[in-house]
């Protein structure tokens, strides 16, 4: 066998193996012949021509996502930062736009969206930053769609993922965040300690009302039965006079056993002068001496009323 077989055995493997060529599934290849566009080859199994096809480049097609951080001022004068995520792909049928017309793609797209951000957050004070977040992301799609639509690349979506104030805003919005708190707690509080106290007035209130009833009514009793007393004592023939001098003394001697059934009472007597002393004294006799008197005409009237 000639020297130069060998040679000629490996050069044609390696032409054969250079003519085939792969593609992954959602990609896109570009083949160029001569440093001229030929064409666009999709994910499989595919044939060149060694040395005058080129795979010049390939492109997936999947979404893919660019994270930009912009720093602004709003309205207000706070300075913030936003990070807008934009999710776009290659579109299948603009595969050659998008791989020759533009050239570093992220680099347009984020120019797009610091344009569009900055146009819009000046307008809002930071409050509605936070609350118009979606309004800023739909205006940077709608910016990025037109722009990029001529490029080959469609923007799927946009989306305001952080804001981020200065720290010193941030600590200033947790304090009033925080007062206002405590001025909701201090205004709840106020309003339980009304209400405990109206209802413990109320409360106090009816006890009282009760009280005086009880005591109008315990009064009324007593009158009540006063009144029956002074009856039956008339009906024996003790005039009024008499009868009420028997239940006075009745009465001051109840006390006087009620004092002193108590082993820890004082007993005070008014007045403290010899002469008002002497006449309690006199008075206290005179009426002991009245109450045994009526007590023995009592004895005397029930056994003539009996015979009677």
């Amino acid at each position: 066998m000639p020297p130069i077989l060998p040679i000629i055995i490996v050069l044609g493997a390696l032409i054969i193996f250079a003519a085939f060529f792969m593609v992954k599934q959602q990609t896109a290849a570009i083949i160029e012949r001569f440093g001229k566009f030929h064409s666009i080859r999709q994910s499989g199994l595919h044939l060149k021509i060694p040395f005058v096809d080129k795979v010049s480049g390939k492109l997936s097609l999947k979404i893919q996502q660019l994270d930009v951080i912009i720093e602004t001022k709003t309205l207000d004068d706070v300075f913030v930062k936003l990070k807008v995520s934009v999710q776009y792909k290659v579109i299948k049928d603009k595969v050659y736009d998008a791989f020759y017309k533009l050239d570093y793609p992220h680099d347009q797209i984020t120019s797009y969206v610091f344009d569009v951000v900055r146009a819009e957050v000046p307008k809002m004070k930071l409050d509605d930053v936070f609350v118009k977040k979606d309004d800023i992301a739909l205006a940077v799609k709608a910016e990025l769609n037109d722009a990029m639509m001529d490029y080959g690349f469609d923007i799927i979506r946009t989306l305001v993922t952080d804001i981020d104030p200065d720290a010193q805003v941030k600590i200033a919005m947790n304090r009033i965040n925080a007062a206002d708190r405590e001025k909701t707690a201090a205004q709840y509080e106020g309003d339980a300690q009304r209400i405990l106290i109206v209802e413990k007035a109320k409360a106090e209130a009816e006890s009282k009302r009760l009280q005086g009833q009880g005591i109008a009514d315990q009064r009324r009793e007593i009158a009540r039965g006063l009144e029956e007393s002074v009856d039956v004592l008339n009906r024996v023939g003790i005039n009024s006079q008499e009868a009420s001098a028997l239940i006075v003394v009745t009465q001051h001697y109840d006390t006087l056993q009620s004092i002193g059934s108590e082993t820890n009472s004082n007993l005070i007597l008014l007045p403290n002068s010899p002469q008002a002393g002497s006449q309690m004294l006199n008075d206290m006799v005179a009426s002991f001496t009245a109450s045994n008197q009526i007590g023995e005409a009592m004895k005397n009237a029930k056994p003539k009323k009996l015979k009677e």
